[in-house]
């Protein structure tokens, strides 16, 4: 599938100062004070930093980026974008080893780094031969000085007039995945625009709302939702930062919306639910304006599984929270909520996308899907249908009104000796649906299920639960009750420490299962 008239990144950072009256594109806290930036200040920096990067670089050229999110960060995207090189945005927190292992097979020629990884740096470079330039991101005053020596007046001024073919590859992002394998997925600038182009079933996601950006901006769905859309549509951006500077920065930017993970959003209720116990003399939606900044009423979830309690909770709040759904190889998003969508479902699948199910399977024909795996003919095609589909590798149903079911992954079925095949997750939604259980993961030991349990200790207390896996094994036995034989769960683990994650807050079920293999 393709769209007609998709705009190139370089045309949508043109157009934006006049499309929306240079208004304050992105704010941000640098010592103690609010900088603001407007559209053209944006377009020129970026600009300035594709010189940059082409001076550098004139040759086609792949450049990683391991740093957080930041003003410079979007710059530095911005610029590799438009400049014609390919954009290898990496989790600062990885180790030496592991993004050693995967600038050598992205090929990377230059390596952008802050002072998160700066003590890492060296270790990758002798670890990489191929790697020409090394670049600390550094101070403000520095990329003060590339605006300068780069600008639209300086001998430099031409190499930013350079035609792309939006076709080409211009990012390659590296899927973490719970299998652990990492793969390179190449997209293109036309799949990224295109991901930003449906059109929305509300003002959802269209309100010139201010929005908090929480999430790193190396995750696909964060870069397209929190940067790409809003410069489209002409949001004002506030980056949060750090984390553990959430909740101060709610405060001062008094966001509309923002996107989060199920984690995030669990941490946001308990944060509001302190909130009312220390004021009882507010009502719920006032003790939630003292945590939030008084706006806040969207937040939109991704990378993991959202219970639908934690909804319900939210909307006696006043605070809007459902699940989308995507993946990097489809270009980041492939539903989005709307505010008739169920709480169990994960969002409405996007005009601009075709969906059908095959043998279970959910698959997309969408225009932003990836060129295919860098380096991966074999697994590029298992990825593709024979008629060119993407394969989600998820088992679902969608509703008459593009509502998507997931009921489970393709990888993760089990299949028992008599040919029964059990999906695990729908098991694991029903135990999480439990206050008690804060993770849970479904596995086979031969023909039998085991359930192994996180629980939630705080919730238990709260509760007056003394004795949590008498309790918890009261729970399987419901159930069970209710369960047919071959999804009935026969032994109960419980956890002393959560389980280990990817990034999103997906559990890493494989790498799990291969440590209780080899530890039976």
């Amino acid at each position: 599938m393709q769209l007609p008239n998709v705009p190139t990144i370089r045309e949508l950072l043109d157009a934006a100062p006049q499309k929306h009256e240079d208004r304050t594109f992105i704010k941000f806290m640098r010592d103690g004070t609010i900088i603001e930036k407007s559209f053209s200040a944006v377009r020129s920096d970026s600009l300035a930093f594709c010189r940059k990067v082409r001076h550098l670089l004139p040759e086609k050229s792949h450049i990683a980026i391991l740093a957080q999110s930041s003003y410079e960060y979007i710059v530095c995207m911005t610029g590799i974008l438009i400049s014609g090189h390919v954009a290898v945005p990496l989790a600062p927190d990885l180790s030496a080893d592991e993004t050693a292992e995967i600038l050598r097979d992205a090929d990377a020629s230059a390596v952008l780094f802050d002072d998160t990884f700066a003590d890492k740096i060296d270790a990758v470079k002798a670890q990489c031969p191929a790697l020409r330039y090394t670049l600390h991101l550094g101070a403000a005053e520095s990329f003060a000085r590339i605006y300068r020596e780069y600008s639209d007046t300086s001998p430099y001024a031409a190499l930013s007039d350079i035609q792309i073919d939006p076709n080409d590859c211009a990012l390659l992002i590296y899927t973490s995945g719970t299998t652990g394998e990492k793969k390179g997925v190449m997209l293109s600038d036309r799949a990224l625009v295109s991901n930003t182009m449906f059109k929305p079933y509300s003002d959802i996601v269209v309100r010139r709302d201010v929005i908090l950006s929480v999430l790193p901006l190396y995750h696909i769905f964060c870069f397209i939702s929190d940067y790409l859309g809003p410069l489209r549509h002409g949001n004002e951006l506030c980056l949060n930062g750090s984390v553990r500077d959430l909740f101060s920065n709610l405060l001062i930017y008094k966001p509309h919306q923002m996107r989060v993970v199920p984690m995030l959003a669990q941490a946001l209720l308990q944060r509001i639910r302190a909130a009312q116990a220390k004021h009882p003399e507010l009502s719920p939606k006032e003790a939630a304006a003292l945590v939030t900044g008084g706006n806040l009423d969207m937040m939109l979830s991704g990378g993991a599984y959202l219970e639908p309690a934690l909804c319900r909770a939210f909307d006696a709040l006043g605070i809007f929270l459902r699940q989308g759904y995507g993946m990097s190889e489809a270009g980041g998003k492939i539903t989005v909520p709307d505010f008739d969508t169920a709480v169990d479902c994960v969002g409405r699948v996007m005009n601009i996308i075709d969906i059908r199910i095959r043998g279970g399977e959910v698959q997309v024909d969408t225009p932003s899907r990836m060129i295919g795996y860098y380096k991966r003919p074999a697994l590029t095609a298992e990825m593709l249908t024979e008629d060119g589909w993407l394969r989600t590798g998820d088992i679902g149903y969608f509703t008459e009104d593009r509502q998507l079911f997931i009921t489970g992954r393709l990888k993760n079925l089990i299949i028992l000796s008599n040919g029964e095949n059990v999906s695990p997750e729908g098991i694991e939604k029903r135990f999480a649906e439990s206050a008690l259980v804060q993770e849970v993961l479904v596995y086979a030991d031969g023909d039998r299920l085991v359930a192994e349990v996180f629980p939630n200790k705080q919730a238990a207390e709260q509760a007056g639960v003394s004795d949590i896996r008498a309790a918890l094994e009261a729970l399987t036995e419901q159930l069970n009750e209710t369960a047919p034989p071959s999804h009935m769960i026969t032994r109960l683990f419980l956890r002393d420490t959560p389980f280990v994650k990817t990034s999103t807050g997906k559990i890493k079920r494989v790498g799990h299962l291969a440590e209780k293999e080899a530890t039976a």
